[in-house]
């Protein structure tokens, strides 16, 4: 039981701020209408959240419950453990969705929409789900690929900031660049506004468990690899 709680305050913790410093990172864009807005937002997602996974990963790290999902679908967490898991995650993303809307001017929380997630007017629904799998993908083969891999570079959760700084560059201005259900469902329950949600809980997980499963049963060794690895018999 002390197992399950820790796990799970670990999983609030990492999620409240991703949640936090991202949409807080969001509301000063769109207040100063930075040039740079972009740039500010993706590193502000990707040191967070490089610090807060290298931080407890001893203990949980996913703060996302697609990444949670893909390693069930691995069968690399139980079912209990891994819905502990999600239900803190998304607490962890309300909870900091609220503390920003005291943290705020209600004037400047309203009109930012509480650094909440938006789809672009010229996205429609289909690319905005494509490139949210897609990002996906890319942050869940990169966490197989290096924390859940026992022989991939261990170099904590640099690895996972990089990838998510450089997804949110990539499709930012389309969709926000959530790859995470909680940490887009956070702010819309503190604002009450649920555009797209929908969208925001299945694009991530169609892409995570594509990554997972992909990893999982294609790169993932099991064995001393053979002496003519990497060359290809007709």
């Amino acid at each position: 039981m002390r197992d399950a709680w820790r796990h799970s305050v670990a999983e609030f913790i990492g999620t409240f701020a991703l949640t936090f410093v991202g949409s807080a990172a969001i509301i000063h864009s769109r207040v100063t209408g930075s040039p740079t807005g972009l740039t500010e937002v993706a590193f502000a997602h990707g040191l967070i959240l490089a610090v807060m996974v290298s931080a407890l990963m001893r203990i949980s790290g996913h703060f996302n419950p697609a990444v949670t999902i893909s390693m069930l679908a691995t069968r690399r967490i139980e079912p209990i453990m891994a819905a502990l898991y999600v239900i803190a995650q998304f607490l962890g993303a309300i909870a900091a969705g609220y503390a920003l809307k005291f943290s705020f001017s209600d004037a400047t929380f309203t009109a930012t929409r509480g650094g909440g997630l938006t789809i672009a007017l010229d996205v429609t629904g289909g690319q905005a789900f494509l490139v949210e799998a897609i990002a996906t993908f890319f942050l869940v083969f990169v966490v197989f690929g290096t924390a859940v891999d026992l022989r991939g570079p261990k170099i904590g959760g640099l690895a996972v900031g990089f990838v998510i700084a450089a997804d949110i560059f990539a499709i930012g201005p389309m969709t926000g660049g959530s790859m995470n259900p909680a940490r887009s469902f956070g702010p819309a329950v503190a604002t009450g506004i649920y555009e797209a949600q929908l969208l925001y809980f299945t694009a991530p997980i169609t892409g995570a468990l594509v990554a997972g499963l992909l990893y999982e049963f294609l790169f993932m060794r099991r064995g001393r690899e053979p002496v003519d690895h990497g060359e290809l018999r007709p």
